[in-house]
């Protein structure tokens, strides 16, 4: 088996973050949460992973400032960053984001998500 795939979510909500986990682990994703924006951050331009999914309403940083900041930081900038939020889309068509992925969610929205950025599938057992 390949090497995992690795993901960073931003989600202060952990059922939100455990399913966001969860889902993404189906994916073949190593899955890294944190639930601030600032831990968020650091931790994806300390160790870029190859997908970056960010909640807009967040306890610390807004979650708009996250995404600008990835997206202008050459260690991140290229990596997909995926915006989940209860927002509706027109209100984030600013944002330098790849996707938008609305809450709430479900295994066949994510898988979706997969197929439109064409993100990359780990080898899974199982799957």
């Amino acid at each position: 088996m390949g090497a995992a795939l690795r993901a960073v979510v931003i989600e202060d909500e952990e059922d939100l973050l455990d399913l966001l986990r969860g889902h993404l682990d189906r994916h073949g994703y190593q899955v890294s949460g944190f639930g601030t924006g600032q831990e968020g951050l650091d931790a994806a331009r300390a160790d870029p992973p190859d997908l970056i999914v960010v909640d807009i309403l967040l306890p610390d940083l807004d979650g708009r400032e996250v995404v600008r900041r990835l997206h202008a930081d050459p260690r991140t900038g290229a990596c997909p960053t995926v915006v989940c939020s209860v927002l509706d889309a027109e209100d984030l068509a600013d944002l330098p984001a790849a996707a938008i992925l609305a809450k709430p969610f479900g295994k066949a929205d994510v898988a979706d998500l997969m197929r439109r950025l064409a993100l990359p599938r780990a080898e899974v057992e199982g799957n």
